[in-house]
């Protein structure tokens, strides 16, 4: 159990586990996802932990296909500029290690921003809490657990 599978359980969300063994020589933790459990990239979403101009601390979950836009991250959370946060920041805000980061479960809650993307499908794949493990669950409860807001997050492939 982590944190993340702890809240869904407190809240009767309906989910799916699955867990692989992560590659250490891949430094991408959701290509290295999407590979092994053979999951289209465009399904299996990244946490990313992103820090305004404000200094406040957000979370942006986008496809691991494609790349995050500050700007857009920037535009929804109502800043001017947004850019990646510090990795000792992030571990010690969220309480996860860097490729095991879950939107779900964190030390601190954060205002979270989803893609959009997600709509597109029924369930989608977010980090477990730990490394080689994948939480699926339908977009609008990952949003619903989070506070979370759908908007135009990403650059994709």
């Amino acid at each position: 159990m982590t944190p993340a599978t702890r809240l869904l359980d407190q809240h009767a969300v309906d989910y799916r586990l699955h867990s692989y063994q992560h590659t250490a020589a891949n430094s991408d933790y959701g290509i290295d996802a999407s590979a092994q459990l053979g999951v289209p990239a465009d399904r299996v979403f990244k946490t990313l932990v992103a820090e305004l101009d404000s200094h406040e601390l957000v979370v942006a979950i986008v496809p691991v296909s494609g790349r995050l836009h500050m700007k857009s991250l920037a535009n929804a959370a109502g800043a001017k500029k947004a850019f990646m946060a510090e990795r000792t920041k992030v571990e010690k805000t969220t309480g996860y290690v860097l490729g095991g980061v879950s939107p779900l479960g964190q030390k601190k809650a954060l205002a979270t921003f989803i893609d959009a993307s997600a709509h597109a499908f029924e369930t989608i794949f977010i980090s477990g809490g730990r490394r080689g493990l994948e939480i699926e669950l339908a977009p609008d409860d990952l949003a619903k657990l989070t506070g979370g807001r759908f908007a135009a997050l990403g650059e994709h492939a």
